[in-house]
């Protein structure tokens, strides 16, 4: 047995933990964030993050169900985490939009009732998880506390050693319940430091205390301050290190070896050795507060931009809409600041729930405000279509009629009607449209067949533009002056009977082909060629078919306008990366090159709006 003539401690103090004072902060930082690792120690690992904000909503419910098969349920909160928040924000635009919808078509809100299978499933799933979860902690709770207690009994056992120990199995009894220490688990973090300490403080009174083998246990010492100091080494280099938290990590991991795995140093080095340590731990670790603090100013900058575009929202101002335009114009300014907003970039969720709280009670008002315009404007649709409806009615009556002068004239007028006449509710607009258009288009092809029949000496022009078309299409090149020469020739020669109007689309295919080689913009070489196209229309007094360009091309611009929309939304997606990232470059040459079509169509639809037919 052996003599010790200290007294016994039972709460002690750890004399390397106290030798540094400038750094005793920085130490008990870093032992704090230790012992919260090492409870955690079962989360470590990385699973990859994929793009969630991207997917649709089944993807992402499918990648749930995965991440529940595929891993351990306490490895997935960062992921499940972003996974919610992307579902979250992407059902809540359908919800808004299934809602507008159904205001929209005289709806109340308070009926407003909206179900998804994709949603069910969902929910199903996180339920699961939550399941498993809260499964997962409780067990870990107790096993923390477990370990806990066989760590007290240790110490109890070492304490035992020290005072009451058989000399000739002592070192051996020490170093068993040193390894049977290391080999029990985590402790709750708020019991880790101080359950070391203690262990620790016993630790030494058996080296201090233990005389017989001294040169064993110089030896041990010897072999504990070579491996601290290899630990010293290693936490000073971290100082040079870029990045802050990979230096922190590794500081945590070595902080927990010189706790777990190295035993104690001779008295004479214990206060050196733990001041160097304790010096390298403070630079880390004021290293990791500036870069916190820089952190939080740069979050403290996006919140107040973002307010900004809050307070922009707000203040938008939608008193002068009156028109189904103007509400339209107003949409894109909104989704601009809608996009300015999430361009300024992603804030974590303590700090970003509050500002999109107001930032969803902004776009709130303005979607309220919207919404009472349409439903007032679903009462003006109704009368359009009774308007429309007179239109429809008097053009079926009249598709028959023999009186080509007065019936003409009528048609032409009613056709002009039509345009004036607002929107009219959507389930009716293409079955009313297709009735007018049927009725105009069968009196109109009788009207030309007349007129074909009456000029049976057009025939003469028929083979006048043959032999022209023939000539030109000999020609090799022309200039533009040329070009434009033989355009004016080719209505010289008359019009085309109805049978013969082929060869109008022949010339216009050689027209565009000598255009096509003229050193040109493409803009301008499109707008020549739709030019002579529709003028020819317009000399054949061929109202169809200036009618049906119309719609084409009306029909093209909100084509493109939804593709350019689309494209724009998916670049809200991605707002985090840089302008040099291929996707979004790829993305903004997408875009460009639907505006410069659309450029195209409005030049055509524009030129069109001035003829006068």
């Amino acid at each position: 047995m052996l003599e010790n003539n200290e007294e016994k401690v039972e709460q002690p103090t750890n004399h390397e933990e106290t030798v540094v004072t400038g750094a005793e902060k920085a130490v008990s930082d870093i032992e704090n964030e230790v012992a919260q690792e090492a409870e955690k120690a079962d989360e470590k690992h990385e699973i990859p993050m994929l793009d969630y904000a991207a997917m649709e909503l089944d993807a992402l419910v499918d990648e749930l169900k995965k991440l529940l098969k595929a891993h351990p349920i306490q490895q997935l909160k960062a992921n499940v985490d972003a996974l919610k928040l992307a579902f979250n924000t992407k059902f809540g635009k359908l919800l808004a939009d299934k809602k507008e919808a159904f205001l929209a078509e005289g709806g109340n809100s308070i009926d407003f009732q909206f179900s998804s299978p994709v949603k069910s499933e969902y929910n199903k799933l996180l339920g699961e998880y939550k399941t498993k979860r809260d499964s997962y902690y409780n067990q870990l709770e107790k096993q923390l506390k477990d370990n806990l207690e066989r760590r007290n009994e240790l110490i109890e056992e070492l304490k035992s050693l020290i005072e009451h120990g058989d000399v000739k199995s002592m070192y051996n009894d020490f170093q068993e319940i040193q390894q049977r220490w290391k080999n029990i688990g985590a402790v709750p973090k708020t019991k880790y430091n101080d359950t070391w300490k203690t262990y620790h403080h016993h630790v030494e009174r058996f080296y201090d205390l233990l005389h017989l083998n001294k040169d064993f246990r110089e030896l041990d010492f010897k072999h504990n301050l070579e491996e601290k100091l290899k630990l010293i080494t290693r936490a000073e280099a971290l100082n040079e290190l870029v990045d802050i938290n990979v230096a922190f990590k590794e500081l945590q991991e070595l902080h927990r070896l010189w706790k777990e795995e190295i035993g104690p140093v001779g008295k004479e080095h214990r206060e050196d050795v733990w001041k160097r340590f304790s010096e390298a731990t403070k630079k880390i670790h004021d290293k990791r507060h500036q870069y916190f603090k820089e952190l939080k100013s740069k979050y403290q900058d996006m919140i107040d931009a973002k307010l900004v575009v809050v307070d922009e929202i707000n203040a938008f101002d939608v008193s002068g809409n009156k028109t189904h335009n103007d509400w339209q114009k107003s949409i894109v300014e909104i989704e601009a600041l809608r996009k300015k907003y999430f361009d300024i970039g992603k804030l974590p969720y303590n700090k970003s729930e509050a500002i999109w709280q107001k930032f969803k009670a902004a776009t709130k008002k303005f979607n309220t405000a919207k919404n009472a315009f349409y439903k007032q404007e679903k009462s003006a649709q109704s009368d359009n279509l009774k308007k429309k409806m007179e239109l429809v009615e008097l053009a079926e009556s009249l598709k028959e009629s023999d009186d080509w002068d007065t019936t003409t004239n009528t048609m032409k007028r009613i056709q002009s009607d039509w345009k004036k006449i607002g929107h009219v509710p959507r389930k009716y607009s293409d079955e009313i449209w297709k009735r007018f258009k049927s009725a105009c288009n069968y009196y109109f092809d009788r009207l030309h067949e007349r007129k074909n029949e009456l000029n049976k000496e057009l025939l003469v022009v028929v083979d006048a533009k043959k032999e022209f078309l023939d000539a030109f299409k000999e020609k090799a090149s022309l200039s533009l002056d040329e070009v434009l020469a033989a355009i004016a020739d080719w209505k010289k020669l008359g019009n085309l009977p109805r049978n013969a109007r082929h060869l109008n689309d022949k010339f216009n295919k050689a027209v565009d082909a000598f255009l096509e080689k003229l050193d040109m913009s493409r803009t301008d070489i499109e707008f020549l060629k739709f030019k002579n196209v529709v003028d020819g229309y317009l000399d054949q007094e061929d109202y169809r078919k200036l009618d049906s360009e119309q719609l084409f091309i009306r029909r093209k611009i909100d084509e493109n306008v939804r593709e350019m929309q689309q494209l724009e939304n998916n670049l809200s997606f991605i707002s985090n990366a840089t302008e040099d990232n291929p996707l979004v470059q790829n993305v903004r040459r997408g875009i460009q090159e639907f505006k410069d079509e659309l450029d195209i169509w409005q030049m055509k639809l524009d030129y069109l709006k001035k003829l006068e037919y």
